[in-house]
């Protein structure tokens, strides 16, 4: 019932005030897009962009080859970024996802390893679930990025091969053994010899982009870069 009542809210917002901040749903202001000012300077960038064994590399060393990884944005309970994903991912809001992903762009553009990237791959979602959503919300963010650093989205090459349930609840081995599997590539040759920019929403354990960067490097020559939009806490 209180996911209904927000979502209903939400909409409501949506259909009177179209221009309302994607943060805190305040009336935009000349000049600002998407997000207003005062959420926009509230985001908490991680900047680990710009940090060798930051705190998203630790997750993946020893587990996966990887060049560099990073969340550009922590993710935190009742914070924008929170409201953001929110909205991009349950209200249609692709906008925003294109939006964030030119500023995970920004970003990226900052460092010399991000910037060497051939490809953006984004996590793709199982097709029953895209075709319901209507969208990939990664894929969106991708094209944000790739935008900006001129590379081209390459999201036909891999699939998702079996729907996996919700990760929320799942200690770290439970959302390995929920995702392991999960992954096929279908097209190798476009992904050979590339240096491959993997893109994803959230990172909470790290297993399902392991589980996608795992099943890219059994192609000769591939090199792994991550980045996420947020980076949440787990239990």
């Amino acid at each position: 019932m209180e996911l209904f009542f927000e979502r209903t809210v939400t909409s409501l917002i949506n259909l009177f005030f179209p221009n309302g901040c994607a943060g805190c749903n305040e009336v935009l202001s000349r000049g600002e897009h998407i997000l207003c000012i005062h959420c926009l300077n509230n985001l908490s960038p991680t900047n680990f962009h710009l940090l060798k064994d930051n705190p998203v590399e630790r997750i993946f060393i020893g587990r996966i080859p990887f060049e560099a990884a990073t969340a550009c944005y922590f993710f935190r309970k009742g914070s924008a970024i929170q409201k953001i994903i929110h909205q991009f991912k349950y209200h249609n809001r692709k906008d925003i996802a294109l939006y964030m992903g030119k500023q995970m762009g920004h970003m990226l553009q900052q460092s010399a390893v991000y910037s060497t990237a051939d490809q953006v791959i984004p996590v793709p979602l199982f097709f029953k679930k895209e075709k319901k959503r209507g969208y990939n919300q990664a894929n969106l963010l991708g094209e944000g990025i790739a935008e900006i650093l001129h590379i081209p989205v390459v999201n036909d090459s891999v699939e998702r091969v079996s729907q996996t349930g919700s990760q929320t609840r799942k200690s770290r081995l439970d959302r390995w053994e929920n995702v392991k599997d999960a992954f096929r590539v279908v097209r190798p040759d476009m992904l050979r010899g590339k240096h491959l920019l993997l893109i994803d929403d959230v990172i909470t354990t790290g297993a399902t982009l392991e589980a996608f960067a795992q099943t890219l490097t059994e192609i000769p020559g591939v090199r792994i870069s991550i980045a996420s939009l947020a980076l949440a806490r787990y239990s």
